[in-house]
């Protein structure tokens, strides 16, 4: 049995991958990307992926053992303050992290899911103007403009909303890339249960780590204080039991992708007007298709 996750050594992901280590089998092999191997949880074989390129993305898919893969967690993601840093590949930093690597490791990895194998990508109710979350909601999900800011006729003019905007894209692109795999012919032949997760706003994560000062000294600190309070808040060792069901033992409402933590507990809303738009979702995929494989 293999597992392959992203984004586990820290916040919830490290709460999920600690859990998936504690029960694993005596013949599973759990293998983690990451940059820093000094990082990663016990029981986790690193090995070396910048999601900042695509080429360390191809490198660590290369690098994997062979067999089957029966769970794949696509957990790692990040903010930034503003849209002006660039990728190895040239695109925005933001949407190449958090989309672009993770949809080549993705479609690299197609051909080896098991039957029933399960594949969880982490999105957020950032991507859901309806959610109030205080995030710019996405205007659109047009890769081009995404991966390269500077041609989209909409940018936002303020650097900070800019930036904002540019990760609930980011994570409106993970849910739709989510529900065209969880539609595909191969997911429905191979019996693979595909989710998108949204696991609130949860302090400890280290998501703002790349904020203004002011954001990650000041408001940040403050934030599980709220948790009790808020519904689209919850406590990290609760997104991870979150994030840990889900890679395990969940079993989604008949057509339902997209699963969401509030206040501590698992539900299945339905996603934005624009993540549920198919012929939205099948372009994304597309155009995506198109921006990694020119850095082929």
């Amino acid at each position: 049995m293999l597992t392959v996750m992203t984004g586990g050594t820290r916040g919830l992901g490290r709460n999920a991958a600690e859990r998936l280590a504690a029960e694993a089998r005596e013949d599973e092999i759990l293998v983690m990307g990451a940059r820093d191997a000094a990082s990663v949880p016990s029981g986790w074989t690193a090995l070396p992926l910048d999601l900042g390129s695509l080429a360390s993305v191809r490198a660590f898919v290369a690098a994997l053992p062979e067999g089957p893969i029966d769970r794949l967690v696509l957990n790692a993601g990040g903010q930034r303050p503003d849209v002006s840093a660039r990728s190895k590949d040239g695109f925005e930093a933001t949407f190449a992290a958090n989309h672009l690597a993770h949809f080549l490791l993705l479609r690299l990895l197609l051909a080896r899911f098991s039957p029933g194998a399960r594949i969880v990508i982490t999105s957020s109710g950032t991507h859901d103007p309806r959610e109030k979350t205080g995030v710019p909601a996405p205007r659109h999900a047009n890769a081009r403009w995404l991966a390269y800011p500077d041609e989209d006729p909409q940018r936002d003019a303020s650097p900070l909303v800019a930036g904002l905007r540019a990760y609930s894209s980011s994570k409106l692109a993970n849910l739709m890339t989510a529900r065209y795999l969880a539609q595909s012919e191969e997911a429905r032949t191979g019996g693979w249960s595909v989710f998108a997760y949204d696991p609130g706003l949860t302090p400890g994560t280290g998501l703002a780590r790349s904020q203004p000062w002011p954001i990650r000294a000041l408001l940040w600190p403050l934030l599980p204080l709220m948790v009790p309070f808020a519904k689209g808040m919850n406590r990290l060792s609760d997104a991870g039991r979150g994030l840990h069901c889900l890679a395990t033992s969940v079993e989604a409402p008949e057509g339902r992708t997209y699963a969401a933590l509030r206040r501590g507990a698992l539900t299945w809303p339905h996603p934005s007007s624009l993540a549920q738009d198919d012929a939205l979702v099948a372009q994304l995929w597309r155009d995506s298709e198109v921006l990694v494989s020119s850095h082929a």
